[in-house]
């Protein structure tokens, strides 16, 4: 049985298929179903969607999303939330879905492999048979490394069939390909209106304390006064995008007239060293951490690097924020959350 989480005065039956009248005539505004609302980006998506007039129901089960997230957005009548897991069936009447609702990383699937395979695949499910239902437009948002980085170099068997396909990420990489899959086959069997977007290093405000991406974890440290650690080469490149640019991706291509079956690449082509970043966060924060290198698995990557060519050519999409400018917005995120806090604890799984 699904359950409402009541953040709001207005009490929204989730499977009564309510919509309201006055926006239903109104064709500039939308009802939009923002699946992984509570989220890091799928916040800040609400956030937008909600100052351009549209009727947003985040969908989220809190696993990862946090309710601090969207806690700002109760101001605005036209929002709702759903405390529900999308692997369970849901039916609201809407115009567009965006699919955020997903393990965002590796440790999140390895906790608990079989539900985060469900979430993948019974999750996309349920949203493409609900947009199937609906005549919705629905995006897909995945993450860079659904690419299989391996096979752009001369390997032999066994160097990959354990660990993409039963290893110990394997629901983290499978999940992620099945369900572009899914997408791609209900578009081409029954005309859903689909979009898939693959994201490379997202950073920004309301990213997870816990989560140990690069930035956040780099902000955290010299915030804290501790020492950074840099697993691998410093050398190493990585190409970072801030959040309201990838969202600002999310909505054009969402409001492309074409479907759009085929993966885009949404990503800052600008590369920075690790080392780089690490260096300039610490100078940003007006910290004295230092830098520690250790070891990490010779399968790393060198160089990940978004193409946005059919981005920029085809929805006029290209990033704005500088790195060192979304890094003092994610060291002011961050600082104010530590001051409001003396210890900063880890959020629950």
């Amino acid at each position: 049985m699904r359950y409402l989480r009541k953040f709001h005065a207005r009490y929204l039956g989730a499977s009564s298929g309510f919509r309201s009248n006055s926006l239903r005539e109104c064709n500039e505004h939308k009802i939009v179903l923002v699946a992984g609302g509570a989220g890091f980006l799928g916040s800040h998506l609400c956030e937008r969607l909600l100052q351009a007039g549209h009727q947003v129901y985040c969908a989220d089960n809190f696993s990862t999303g946090l309710e601090r997230n969207i806690a700002p957005l109760l101001r605005f009548d036209g929002f709702s939330v759903i405390a529900q897991d999308i692997a369970e069936p849901i039916d609201l009447d809407v115009d567009e879905i965006y699919h955020l609702a997903r393990p965002a990383l590796p440790p999140h699937c390895q906790a608990d492999p079989v539900r985060a395979m469900q979430t993948y695949v019974t999750g996309s499910l349920n949203l493409l048979e609900l947009a199937a239902h609906r005549g919705a437009r629905i995006l897909q948002v995945s993450v860079a490394d659904t690419h299989d980085d391996l096979q752009l170099h001369p390997r032999t068997e066994g160097d990959w069939s354990d660990s993409v396909f039963i290893g110990r990420s394997s629901s983290y990489k499978e999940g992620r390909r099945c369900a572009e899959a899914l997408f791609s086959d209900f578009h081409r069997l029954y005309d859903v209106d689909v979009r898939l977007v693959r994201i490379f290093n997202a950073y920004g405000p309301r990213m997870r304390a816990d989560e140990s991406r690069i930035i956040s974890n780099f902000v955290l440290k010299a915030l804290t006064g501790k020492d950074i650690t840099i697993y691998g080469d410093a050398s190493r490149t990585r190409s970072f995008s801030f959040a309201d640019d990838l969202i600002d991706g999310f909505i054009r291509i969402m409001a492309s007239p074409a479907s759009l079956p085929v993966p885009i690449d949404l990503g800052n082509p600008m590369e920075f060293s690790i080392g780089d970043v690490a260096e300039q966060v610490i100078g940003l924060a007006g910290a004295r951490s230092n830098l520690i290198l250790r070891q990490q698995s010779a399968n790393a990557p060198r160089q990940h690097r978004p193409d946005i060519s059919l981005a920029m050519q085809e929805f006029g999409w290209c990033p704005k924020m500088d790195l060192s400018g979304g890094l003092l917005q994610t060291i002011g995120y961050f600082d104010r959350l530590l001051a409001r806090s003396k210890r900063l604890l880890p959020e629950p799984a």
